[in-house]
């Protein structure tokens, strides 16, 4: 089986193999004595590559960091000693140029380490043969394919492989994006079938942006085969009756540069209409109409429109809108009675935006292709803004919005068993920037640290020279202090230790940061926030390197080397096509670490250049909703007893009979499905 899908299955808790094996009593001792990992069944069939494939998802012979004494060598350094340090490296580095090899510190003493004896817990994985592996694929293929949200680069390149190499032809593709991708990966005109009028446009756009590196307003120079493809797909929804005219004028502009770039010859007296359409004055588009309906004062009818030709989801992402523009309670009644609140993800999304205070400067967040997109309200654009609602207004949308969410989803599921830990899991209803592993959790997601316990962040590389770790710290309010190679030299200490700013890192680099919670409480009591981030230095992408980041779990005076595979929690493989990433965040106040996991759009190369107080949407998102009470929305039953369940939201190790179906918290792509359910 290819490494894609073997390593997949290794971040759901799965070996596979085939046949008993001569050294399987040796691979199950091997496993747990190196990576704390307990085979639970299929102990049988274990296999000398389960040993490769967990130290390539676990790491076991990674590069040293700068202090390789970290964090003991660190602490015992000076102010000065830590700064020289870092200078004469900087020198040889970007001063002369020399990155040949990796730089270490010239004045940390030697730190002898003891045998490795910190408590650990074990980690349950599974060893099953092909065919049920085939089967777990397959499960998450029709779960990505029911999913209306855009799959991030690993899932997408995981369904692409599993249609080619085991013959899969999904029933439906939900996402519009995931259905472009695959037509153009795969030439299969079956795809064309799960895709309108309208979504020519997203075709071209996604042409531009995956296949020939532009970006999706540059001018058109498509291949003849990519024009071909684009007229098919116009033809067949001229053909078939998906020909969504109405919302083809919103892109006016790029459908006439599309038509004339592709030489469109019409198929049909629909298909001549709607080109001389395009290429008249005329202004058909839906969203003209509903801008002039709210420029008289008719929000009623401007609502009405949207719901006509784009659907609740156009008119639930545009109630604040619509809400603001109202005259009386009863108009405000008369947009809500319109709301179907069939599409939960917008729902939910929703909910989220009112449990955030918009009174002061906004931060707008959104992500196109796999990479997270800010936009930072101006002073400028604050005193324009008209779409402020009145508390009342906004608490009643919160309850109208909270029951088209219990009536969208009640009885989806039967029966359910919910595991009361499942409350600390987010829903994932924006993954489409993040990154995916062993041990990661929907956005958002919260677990909780033991007592005795430090967090160690790491992050190593090849092929690319320079890589940054950094920490910040975040008060309530928003405000941050940085933690980085820039500042770290007078800022180590008990609570946090930094491992060296590493800058000649092409066949090796790695950094750490340490945090006591307790200690860094009192050293730093305004603040409640850590973030962790990664960004190239050198300008790079990260999918043109190798990179992976997670995280640790030490005993406060730990005993074994820096990197130790038996405490890592979680461990990813940074593949976006940006130079910064978001990647968890510490609570210091309830001690839960926090998964952030995502990309941010733009070639961003030191960290701190921007706020990142719109972060606390994130953290704070399973306060709002969370799996446990999404659960308890789609349960026309709640059991206590998971055997008598359809359906049951555990992480639990748990004996269930055949027909009952476990849903876990790193099963990322069954719960999506359900948000579409």
């Amino acid at each position: 089986m290819k490494e894609l899908y073997v390593d997949y299955l290794f971040s759901k808790g799965y070996f596979t193999a085939e046949g008993d094996s001569d050294t399987a009593a040796e691979t199950v001792i091997a496993l747990a004595q190196l990576f704390g990992i307990d085979i639970v069944s299929g102990a049988a069939i274990a296999a000398p590559d389960h040993i490769r494939t967990a130290q390539r998802n676990l790491g076991k012979s990674v590069p040293e960091p700068f202090y390789r004494g970290f964090p003991d060598s660190v602490r015992a350094l000076t102010k000065d000693e830590l700064l020289f340090d870092q200078v004469i490296h900087y020198v040889r580095t970007y001063g002369i140029g020399d990155f040949s090899k990796a730089g270490h510190s010239l004045f940390e003493g030697e730190i002898r380490r003891r045998v490795f004896s910190e408590n650990t817990e074990v980690r349950p994985y599974a060893v099953i043969n092909e065919e049920n592996a085939v089967k777990i694929l397959r499960s998450a293929a029709e779960a990505m394919c029911r999913s209306t949200r855009p799959l991030n680069e690993s899932q997408y390149g995981l369904l692409l492989g599993f249609t080619r190499d085991y013959d899969f032809h999904p029933e439906t593709v939900a996402c519009k994006d995931t259905a472009v991708r695959l037509l153009i990966d795969t030439r299969c005109a079956d795809y064309l079938a799960f895709l309108k009028l309208s979504d020519t446009i997203r075709l071209a756009e996604i042409l531009q942006v995956k296949k020939y590196k532009k970006k999706e307003n540059a001018r058109l120079n498509f291949a003849n085969a990519d024009r071909k493809l684009i007229a098919r797909a116009i033809d067949r929804a001229f053909r078939t009756g998906a020909a969504d005219t109405a919302t083809c004028f919103e892109k006016k502009a790029r459908w006439k540069a599309l038509l004339h770039h592709i030489h469109y010859k019409p198929v049909n007296a629909e298909a001549v209409e709607f080109v001389n359409a395009i290429r008249g004055n005329a202004n058909l588009s839906v969203y003209s109409a509903f801008e002039k309906a709210l420029r008289r004062g008719d929000a009623v009818f401007a609502a009405e429109t949207l719901k006509k030709h784009k659907g609740d989801g156009a008119l639930l992402r545009s109630l604040n809108l619509l809400l603001s523009r109202c005259n009386s309670e009863d108009e405000i009644g008369r947009i809500f009675s319109l709301i179907d609140g069939k599409n939960k993800i917008v729902l939910i999304q929703l909910l989220l935006q009112y449990a955030d205070d918009t009174t002061g400067q906004r931060t707008f967040v959104f992500t196109k292709y796999e990479r997270m997109r800010i936009h930072s309200e101006t002073p400028e654009e604050a005193m324009r803004r008209r779409t402020v609602l009145p508390e009342e207004v906004r608490n009643t949308a919160q309850k109208v919005i909270s029951q088209k969410l219990r009536n969208a989803c009640k009885g989806k599921l039967g029966k359910v068993y919910i595991d009361p830990a499942m409350r600390e899991i987010a829903l994932p209803i924006q993954e489409t920037a993040s990154m995916t592993g062993a041990g990661v959790l929907p956005k958002g997601s919260r677990i909780s640290l033991p007592q005795a316990k430090k967090l160690r962040a790491f992050i190593y590389w090849e092929k690319v020279n320079d890589i940054d770790l950094s920490a910040f710290g975040l008060t309530e309010a928003g405000a941050q202090m940085e933690f980085s190679w820039r500042t770290m030299a007078g800022l180590q200490g008990r609570g946090i230790a930094y491992s060296g700013d590493e800058t000649a890192g092409f066949n090796g680099g790695s950094e750490y940061f340490d945090i006591l919670p307790e200690a860094m409480r009192r050293k730093y009591p305004q603040m409640r926030y850590v973030v962790f981030c990664a960004n190239v230095y050198s300008r790079s992408p990260f999918a043109d390197c190798i990179c992976r980041a997670g995280y640790m779990l030490r005993d406060e005076d730990d005993s074994g080397e820096v990197y130790e595979p038996k405490t890592v929690q979680s461990a990813f493989r940074v593949t976006s096509e940006s130079t910064f990433a978001y990647l968890f965040a510490l609570d210091l106040k309830t001690d839960r670490f926090i998964w952030l996991n995502c990309a941010r759009e733009g070639a961003i190369a030191v960290a701190g250049t921007s706020s990142m107080a719109f972060l606390m949407r994130y953290l704070r998102a399973a306060d709002v909703i969370n799996v446990y009470a999404f659960a308890c929305l789609l349960a026309a039953q709640t059991v206590d007893d998971p055997a008598r369940a359809d359906v049951v939201f555990s992480d639990e190790i748990l004996s269930l009979p055949e027909n009952v179906k476990q849903i876990r918290s790193c099963d990322i792509e069954q719960l999506t499905a359900l948000l579409n359910l």
